[in-house]
């Protein structure tokens, strides 16, 4: 059966290279919006390791990054502070503007 074939893996960091569109969002975002910090978010079982981008207002973005190691370089290249979203959280402006969210009018 087809269906249960492995695909392959690129053979970058996290088993997937990283995406140029991706890190081009990414660095988008941080130089169109004010107080861009960086959070790492593991790999699990079914997610690779994605960067999460929240600006100062809770607006944020996320992407897949690779690894751990390619988020904190690319952090570093943009001056953006970086954590780790396992040590520190969510940031509640996060969570405040998803809540301002469900709230508009579509």
């Amino acid at each position: 059966m087809a269906w249960f074939r492995r695909r392959p893996r690129a053979s970058g960091p996290g088993g997937r290279q990283v995406n140029q569109a991706d890190l081009e969002h990414l660095t988008q975002f941080f130089r169109t919006k004010q107080g861009v910090e960086g959070f790492i978010e593991p790999q699990t079982t079914v997610t690779e390791t994605t960067l999460l981008l929240v600006a100062h207002d809770g607006e944020w973005t996320r992407r897949r990054i690779g690894s751990p190691d390619v988020a904190w370089k690319f952090a570093h290249q943009l001056s953006m502070p970086i954590y780790d979203v396992k040590l520190l959280g969510y940031p509640q402006r996060m969570r405040d503007y998803n809540e301002r969210q469900r709230g508009r009018p579509v």
